[in-house]
Parts: structure tokens; C-alpha cells; sequence
């Protein structure tokens, strides 16, 4: 099939596209607010207070030789503790 040409008088004007944004068009402040669905709080859910985190390390207490020792806090219920000094395990359930 033969595509019809335009007469050489009667050409289409062809359109320019832009392909850039105008900053001066946008809105500088945000206007949205969230009133039903999720909450937009970062880090905490449904507002719950934060709870103070203990300390990471105890003070223990040598039975043998009495030193005071600094040491990290158990992650499970029985774990053992050896004195550096004396070379005493202590054992705790």
C-alpha cells in the first residue's frame, strides 16, 4: 500500500517536546497529612513507650580469691564464669 505524501505547500508543523522540569512550578512546601492508614512514626509502632536498655556488662564476685570482675551479661539461664586471677569456674543455673 502507498502511504499519501502532503503536498509540498501543506507540511505538519512539528511538535517540540520538553523533557526537563521546572523547579519554579513545583511547590516548595508538602500539604499531605495521613490521617487514616499507617502510622508515618519511624521506629516505634502503635506508640509504644521506649523501654531503657540495661546495662550490657555485671559486676561478679570471686568465691576464691574475692576480686571484682566486669563481665558481659549472660545471654542464656546457666553459664560460667572463670576468674582470671585464680583460675576458679563458677558455674550458674
Amino acid at each position: 500500500m502507498a502511504t499519501k505524501k502532503t503536498p509540498p505547500g501543506k507540511r505538519r508543523k512539528k511538535r517540540k517536546i520538553r523533557l526537563s522540569l521546572k523547579s519554579s512550578k513545583m511547590k516548595k512546601t508538602d500539604s499531605y497529612t495521613d490521617q487514616v492508614g499507617w502510622s508515618t512514626d519511624v521506629g516505634t509502632t502503635l506508640n509504644e513507650p521506649v523501654k531503657p536498655k540495661g546495662p550490657d556488662t555485671i559486676k561478679h564476685q570471686c568465691e576464691m580469691c574475692g576480686t571484682i570482675m566486669k563481665v558481659p551479661k549472660p545471654k542464656k539461664a546457666r553459664y560460667t564464669i572463670t576468674c582470671p586471677h585464680c583460675e576458679h569456674q563458677e558455674s550458674f543455673e
